[in-house]
């Protein structure tokens, strides 16, 4: 750990609900405090983070091993499967090393896309799927959607109709997205996942899926399966039939009701809470404030993502700008993850100095 703080210039934001920034300002923040953690849909952004996942599943839960709930969506849930795993930290550094090896050439088809993803997927397990279904701590959910109408298939054009359909829906109303998608919720059979059972007007049934051998793989991937970039994944085992898309469509930044008396802890590439991956575009959609009050969410401060190439973290944008220099974005994307050591840092000396009520903003 670092002898002291960039102090001028903080790498973190730190944002608090109500009821966890009024806990967190009385009585600071311990490990044990921590009962959930959810990790968000967003690519290669969830690279960008990777000193934080470092700093909480390396040093600061294992200071109270307890049974804790990880929600995922998408690479969030690659990033949860691999904070599952026997060391969680060397799971991480091969997520980051095995996805940025990464190279899409011009004119692959959905097909040597969802091949090349699913042979990451098999690198990143390294046939530790026991394992994580078997964790003494930690207790894996991973968010997937089904699909309906044109999302069924896997022809370009009549994904694209059906993209556009949903497009039009969600700007009418986020609860016309259930035409769509029903959310299916791939958990540990251990443990429920971490939600409230009561559903608020306007939020989407799920349905839950008991994870196992069978599969824990098929639902990681089809967790990470975007539409028009790959192949969906059909007829999960357990789920039923139909084709299993993104869990980040639906909820993109696990905007979820969840349940218990702990802090929510959330490392985030960003300070805000978008719900589903099509609103990205709309302002005025957010996080509902009720469900956040327990959560503390941790994302990078402008400060320092103003002095990454580019003045951003990764995204899946860089392959565009990268196209044909495989090597000059893996550099960009290493010197990304470099620098999230700081964030992981700072986030440690602020809770060990117990400083970080004083950082703590409200989450909007």
């Amino acid at each position: 750990m670092p002898a002291a703080l960039h102090l001028h210039s903080p790498s973190l934001t730190l944002r608090a609900g109500p009821r966890a920034l009024a806990r967190i300002r009385e009585q600071g923040l311990q490990a044990s405090d921590v009962h959930i953690i959810p990790a968000a849909a967003g690519g290669p952004k969830g690279l960008g983070i990777q000193g934080l996942d470092f700093a909480v599943f390396g040093e600061f839960l294992p200071r109270a091993p307890q049974v804790r709930a990880l929600v995922g969506a998408s690479i969030g849930s690659w990033r949860m499967a691999s904070a599952c795993m026997r060391d969680p930290v060397a799971a991480f550094q091969r997520l980051g090393e095995r996805y940025t090896a990464m190279s899409f050439p011009k004119g692959l088809s959905l097909l040597d896309v969802t091949q090349r993803c699913s042979q990451m997927l098999d690198e990143l397990l390294e046939g530790e799927e026991d394992f994580i279904l078997q964790n003494p701590h930690y207790r894996l959910n991973i968010m997937v959607n089904r699909t309906h109408g044109h999302l069924q298939h896997d022809q370009r054009g009549r994904v694209a109709l059906g993209l556009a359909a949903v497009v039009g829906n969600n700007l009418l109303a986020r609860p016309r997205l259930a035409r769509h998608f029903d959310r299916v919720i791939a958990h540990d059979p251990r443990q429920a996942p971490p939600l409230t059972s009561t559903r608020a007007p306007g939020d989407f049934t799920s349905e839950y899926l008991a994870l196992d051998a069978a599969n824990l793989r098929p639902a990681l991937l089809a967790s990470g399966s975007i539409p028009l970039v790959m192949h969906g994944v059909r007829d999960i085992p357990g789920a039923g039939p139909g084709m299993y898309r993104d869990g980040g469509l639906l909820d993109y930044h696990l905007d979820l009701p969840y349940a218990g008396d702990g802090i929510v802890l959330y490392p985030h590439f960003t300070d805000r809470i978008i719900p589903g991956w099509f609103d990205k575009s709309l302002p005025w959609r957010n996080g509902c404030p009720q469900r956040l009050q327990d959560v503390l969410l941790l994302s990078p401060s402008a400060h320092y993502l103003q002095q990454l190439p580019h003045g951003k973290l990764p995204d899946r944008g860089d392959f565009r700008r990268y196209l044909g220099d495989d090597a000059g974005r893996q550099r960009y994307w290493q010197q990304a993850m470099r620098a999230s050591q700081r964030m992981g840092d700072e986030l440690l000396e602020l809770i060990a100095t117990g400083r970080l009520a004083e950082r703590l903003q409200p989450l909007r």
